[in-house]
């Protein structure tokens, strides 16, 4: 059985990646699977989803968004507890076995660290990924995060540099500043016309290591 492609969206909360899946979908002549962070995080018990949880209860040990002072502005931080941690590391690996089966992905994610990244590297070995950036200006992504329903300030900001920062050298950048979702998709989808070479980097690095 032929595996399918995974197209890999990683950028900040409101940076649009969601948006440019659900583009991506209707442009594809193949049906492509979309699969965010956000579906797993949902799928949990509600009492593993914490909002300022204390330290050792479920929703400190699942995933809990807690507001923080950082360099005197009011964020808030997404953290993952031990539960939320497997959560994780299962998704990747769900991801993995749904392309092995032969469907076409999409990943809908944020590299949180950069141990996430060599984590998806290993889950998703010997199936072509492109991993692709998806940038947006932080006066944009915070427009867009209060014009929301359900988000809580400040979460873009605090980690909207920390999904970049593990020294990527992706496959393809996008920019959905002032870009429309159809033309960052098109642009996506050029590149699937060449090979994929981000993540086999990352794995080549590691095995290297």
């Amino acid at each position: 059985m032929t595996s399918g492609n995974i197209i890999f969206l990683n950028g900040s909360s409101s940076a649009g990646k969601t948006t440019l899946a659900i583009m991506l979908q209707q442009l594809l002549p193949e049906p492509y699977q979309h699969i965010a962070l956000d579906q797993f995080r949902d799928g949990m018990p509600g009492r593993y989803r914490g909002l300022n949880s204390p330290e050792g209860t479920p929703g400190s040990r699942g995933l809990n968004v807690v507001p923080v002072t950082r360099d005197g502005q009011r964020i808030t931080e997404v953290r993952f507890g031990d539960h939320g941690e497997r959560v994780l590391r299962g998704m990747r690996r769900a991801i993995a076995a749904f392309a092995q089966a032969g469907n076409h992905v999409i990943i809908d994610d944020l590299l949180f660290r950069a141990d996430y990244l060599e984590d998806y590297a290993e889950a998703l070995e010997d199936l072509d990924v492109w991993l692709i950036g998806v940038r947006c200006s932080l006066d944009v992504v915070n427009a867009r995060e209060r014009a929301r329903s359900g988000r809580f300030p400040g979460t873009a900001t605090s980690h909207f540099h920390a999904v970049h920062a593990h020294g990527v050298d992706y496959d393809l950048e996008v920019d959905t500043s002032d870009t429309t979702p159809r033309a960052c998709a098109e642009r996506i989808i050029a590149r699937l016309g060449e090979p994929p070479r981000a993540l086999r980097a990352i794995r080549g690095s590691a095995a290297a290591g």
